[in-house]
Order: structure tokens, then sequence, then C-alpha cells
């Protein structure tokens, strides 16, 4: 029926509230951003979010994501010393993210849901492009799904747009060579998973951490994490 499933990452197959999750995120990096010497530490969590909402906004499709955030990042003038201040960035995700595990837990069932699911379509972790990849690869893992072996992971690496951007799902069916019509894309947010109906994707709506938002979109399917279980049971036979 579909050659490729997209899922959101967040609240959808790993169990995490992203607002609590976020204060404790910016805490982490104040502290050990203070403890690397780096200059107006106390900016630095309010300057990252300025720049992710700048990065979310851009829709040039020759920027990627990383670079529309260091570009915006560094004209704050807040951080000079750039090759300094990417090093932090890279200490931070191998050392200090992996310690917010603990604000997060795996969601039961999802490993033996995906690992039947990858074994027939191409599969996409469809998380919003704004994290590099060794804090999505974090992330997977503590949804106990690192053993697991994806067609793509959107990263801002390697993304040129974010959600709710109808080109960022354009650009995961250009990568993974699969038409738009013969995707579902699966999440819990309203505003920022359904939008890829207009390409024609279907969609499957997940309930048990629902982002309501006012948007003209309705889920082909919807459920909760069981409901999600059965359907692709349907999908496998």
């Amino acid at each position: 029926m579909f050659k490729a499933i997209l899922f959101d990452l967040d609240a959808t197959l790993l169990n995490i509230n992203m607002d609590y999750f976020l204060r404790q995120y910016f805490k982490k990096m104040t502290v050990m951003a203070r403890d690397f010497g780096i200059a107006n530490y106390e900016q630095l969590s309010r300057q990252v979010f300025e720049s992710t909402g700048v990065m979310i906004a851009d829709c040039n499709p020759a920027t990627t994501n990383e670079d529309a955030f260091m570009s915006h990042f560094f004209a704050s003038g807040y951080f000079d010393e750039a090759d300094k201040m990417r090093d932090f960035f890279d200490y931070f995700y191998e050392e200090g993210f992996p310690q917010l595990k603990e604000y997060c837990r795996p969601f039961s069932g999802i490993p033996e849901m995906m690992e039947k699911v990858v074994k027939n379509h191409k599969v996409v972790i469809a998380t919003n492009a704004v994290f590099p990849l060794k804090a999505l690869k974090h992330r997977i893992t503590w949804a106990n799904l690192g053993h697991l072996d994806f067609e793509l992971i959107t990263s801002y690496e390697i993304m040129h747009f974010c959600k709710p951007h109808v080109q960022y799902y354009q650009e995961i069916a250009d990568r993974i060579d699969v038409n738009p019509q013969d995707c579902l894309m699966v999440g819990n947010d309203m505003g920022e998973d359904l939008i890829a109906q207009k390409l024609g994707m279907k969609t499957f709506l997940v309930k048990d951490m629902l982002i309501e938002k006012d948007v003209p979109y309705r889920p082909d399917w919807q459920g909760r994490l069981q409901d999600l279980f059965a359907f692709m049971e349907t999908l496998a036979s």
C-alpha cells in the first residue's frame, strides 16, 4: 500500500514532553557553555532559540538548515569565536545532550512495531530538522530504536527546510526517491505533520500526546498508539 512510511520522533515514537525537555536542554547548555569558557554564555539559550526560529522560517533551497542557523547565530555579534563555539556545540551534543535521557522514556510496543515496519518499507525518521544528527541519534536510541537501519533521518546538516513547510516533505520524497502519493506520514502534531497531505501523502495522527492546532487538514487515519500498532499490522499483511 505504501512504499515509504515517515515517522515523527518526539511524542510519536518517543515519550517526551518537548516543552519541559527544552527547558532542561537550555539549562544544561548554559552551564556547560559557562564551564567551557564561552563568553556571553548567559545569552546563549536566547540566541539559539532566536536563530532556530530564523532557520525554521528559511526556505532557501540552496541553504542547509545548519547553515541558516549558524549564519544568523554568528551574525548576532554575541559569539565572535566561531571555531570555539562550533567546538562547544560538538562537545555539548557528545557529552551534555546524552545526560538529558532522564527526561524522556520509550513507549512500550514501539520497538516491536518498528522492527516489522522496516522489513517491508522505506522508513524515515521525519523529525523536525532543527537538530544535528548526533542529537537525533541519541533520541532514537532513547526510544529503543538505535539498532534499526532507517532510510533517512532528517537532521539539520542535510535538510534545507523545516516543518511545517511542505517543501520539507517534498525534500524527503526526493531523497528517498518515492512519489509523495506512495508515502504515509505518522505524527502527533496537527500543524507540522498533517500538512504532508498537500503533496498527496496519507497521514496517521497519533493522539496519545496530541498537539492540536487550528488547521484545515484532517488525518486519513487517527488513534492512539494501540490503534497505530494494529494499523501497521494490516499493512504488513
